[in-house]
């Protein structure tokens, strides 16, 4: 009785440390959805791929094929993703820059 009421409150304060609602920052950027977003040609290419890959009958497919079809839509996202990175300076390495550019 005594372990059963244990783990009974174990288990509500368990559930009480769980954060229930995860809330996105409200100053995150914002687009403007009125304003059209420009996505370069061979991006759109790409995306396209993947949506005709997903409307298609996978049914009549064999294994081989149904594979190498997920293969083409991770090396589309993986493409994608490599796609929208920039270069990205830590806070460090632009102190030690800005300190450089201050002494030269």
């Amino acid at each position: 009785m005594k372990k059963s009421i244990y783990y009974f409150v174990i288990g509500i304060i368990a559930l009480l440390l769980v954060p229930t609602k995860m809330i996105a920052h409200e100053n995150f950027i914002k687009t403007d959805p009125e304003e059209p977003v420009e996505i370069p040609y061979e991006i759109q290419r790409m995306i396209d791929r993947v949506y005709e890959i997903r409307e298609m009958d996978k049914s009549e497919l064999t294994r081989t094929e149904r594979r190498e079809l997920r293969k083409e839509v991770r090396e589309i996202k993986k493409e994608v993703r490599s796609s929208n990175s920039g270069i990205f300076i830590s806070t460090g390495a632009l102190i030690i820059i800005l300190l450089l550019i201050i002494i030269l």
